[in-house]
C-alpha cells in the first residue's frame, strides 16, 4: 500500500524533533454546494530541527514514532518564516494646538 503524501504549513516547531503541520483541504458542502475550507494538524518528525514557522513543506506517512506522531518532514516545497522589515520612518515635529 502506497504512503500518503500531503502539503501543508509549518505551524510551530517548539518541540524537539517534531513540527505541527497545518494541512488544509476543500470539500463541497453536502447540502448547499458550497466549497468550504476543512484544516488539521499533524506532528511530523523533523530529525535535523531544519524546518521553521511557516515553511510548506510535504509530509510523508510512517509507522509509529511516538503517541500522536506518525508523519515524517519528507522535503521543503517553499521557504516561509518571517522575516525582519527595516522602516526608515521621519515623524514631523507637532507644534502645541496644532497650528504650524
Amino acid at each position: 500500500m502506497p504512503k500518503r503524501i500531503l502539503i501543508g504549513t509549518v505551524t510551530s516547531d517548539k518541540t524537539d524533533k517534531t513540527v505541527t503541520v497545518l494541512v488544509e483541504r476543500k470539500v463541497k458542502h453536502p447540502l448547499y454546494g458550497k466549497i468550504i475550507r476543512r484544516s488539521k494538524k499533524y506532528h511530523a518528525h523533523d530529525e535535523k530541527n531544519e524546518y521553521t514557522l511557516g515553511d510548506i513543506v510535504r509530509i510523508e506517512e510512517t509507522k509509529p514514532i511516538s503517541k500522536t506522531k506518525t508523519w515524517a518532514v519528507k522535503d521543503r516545497v517553499v521557504a516561509g518564516g518571517t522575516q525582519a522589515i527595516e522602516a526608515d520612518l521621519e515623524v514631523a515635529e507637532a507644534t502645541p494646538g496644532g497650528a504650524e
